[in-house]
């Protein structure tokens, strides 16, 4: 049996009681932290907090050499862990998809994702979402600024009047997900980079969604390169018609300007 369990936004404790359930009753835990993590803990809390021991792949570890994880999931109880929601990367559909193939039961328990989350604290209704989008550092994709295909994500859904969830760049070389080896984009940076194309547009920044102190500013992307918003991970969201219910969430909740909302 392979089951794959989301941890949830922040620490060792945002899991599902059935998630820590399972994770506790498992004879083997794998996990990676390279498509996101949890900053509010560690793998050594979480194996502390949890009494389990946690084996961490990298990207080929999971991409390319799935096969410990496979093999064990054959005759042994295994859970594989991600931050967030499981089954939100293509990465982990593919890992599932391989396993049912070699006969493998698989289950899923879900966790919050940070598109849950983007929604719930912006007061945006999740129904009016359109295409997501990653901006990537602009070293990672080898040009400047922002690549034309997020551009044209963004303005499709502002096309049809649609909200747009901005994932912000994670980079993380070690594979214990500690520390050392992380760059994270902040939204002033991404705000920055959105800003030339779009410097007066309506922009909401989302920081450490799931912790105990969130934070969420609405204003120009413009004005939003110009603040600071604390530790990792944040998110922007880019806003499209707005709901009178939903203009005033962002009025509320986060601070937006009136000129940039409608009347």
């Amino acid at each position: 049996m392979l089951t794959f369990v989301g941890l949830g936004l922040y620490d060792e404790r945002s899991i599902t009681v059935e998630g820590r359930d399972a994770l506790r009753a498992a004879d083997r835990v794998f996990a990676e932290f390279y498509t996101s993590r949890l900053v509010g803990t560690s793998v050594d809390a979480l194996e502390a907090h949890h009494d389990v021991d946690i084996e961490v792949r990298d990207r080929a570890g999971v991409e390319q050499r799935p096969e410990p994880i496979l093999d064990a999931a054959e005759d042994e109880s295994v859970v594989f862990l991600t931050a967030g929601d499981t089954m939100i990367s293509t990465t982990h559909v593919d890992l599932r998809l391989r396993a049912m193939e070699r006969g493998i039961d698989t289950r899923v328990i879900h966790g919050v994702s940070a598109a849950q989350a983007a929604s719930g604290l912006t007061g945006l209704q999740n129904y009016r979402f359109g295409k997501a989008v990653t901006l990537p550092f602009p070293r990672a994709h080898g040009g400047d600024g922002v690549p034309a295909s997020v551009v044209e994500s963004v303005a499709a859904n502002r096309e049809r009047g649609l909200h747009t969830l901005v994932y912000l760049d994670i980079k993380i070389d070690d594979g214990r997900g500690t520390e050392a080896g992380e760059t994270y984009m902040t939204a002033d940076v991404a705000a920055g980079l959105l800003a030339e194309e779009w410097p007066d547009r309506l922009g909401v920044a989302v920081a450490r969604a799931g912790s105990p102190d969130p934070v969420v500013v609405a204003d120009r992307l413009s004005a939003l390169a110009d603040r600071e918003f604390g530790d990792p991970l944040h998110l922007l969201v880019l806003p499209g018609d707005l709901h009178h219910v939903e203009a005033d969430a962002l009025r509320t909740l986060g601070g937006a300007p009136a000129d940039l909302l409608p009347e």
